[in-house]
């Protein structure tokens, strides 16, 4: 059974930064490319940013230069390091997979940035 187990989301004052996690488990993890998104209130959920299983990442224009995806094949676990916070990313964030055509979502995670 696969489980997605997002954690570290929080108040943070605009510029700050948050490290974001998501444990993954049922799954040969390092057998597959890794997503997170993210949904704010009133808005459809979006992509934020990718990295594969190869370790190549991918990042949506609002982010980057600013986040960074990473994974540790050994946890079993995918960050995103998220730094230069802006009132704008305040959303509830998900990790996601697809595996055999199927997707998965976590929990998600809420992140609030407020002064």
């Amino acid at each position: 059974q696969v489980q997605l187990e997002e954690s570290g989301g929080g108040l943070v004052q605009p510029g700050g930064s948050l490290r974001l996690s998501c444990a993954a488990s049922g799954i040969v993890f390092s057998n597959f490319d890794m997503r997170w998104y993210r949904q704010a209130p009133g808005n459809q959920r979006e992509f934020v940013a990718l990295i594969t299983r190869g370790g190549d990442t991918n990042y949506a224009a609002s982010v980057k230069g600013r986040f960074t995806i990473s994974r540790d094949n050994a946890k079993n676990t995918v960050y995103l390091q998220m730094n230069s916070l802006k009132f704008q990313d305040t959303a509830v964030y998900y990790c996601y997979l697809q595996r055999f055509a199927r997707n998965y979502w976590g929990q998600g995670t809420q992140v609030t940035v407020s002064s």
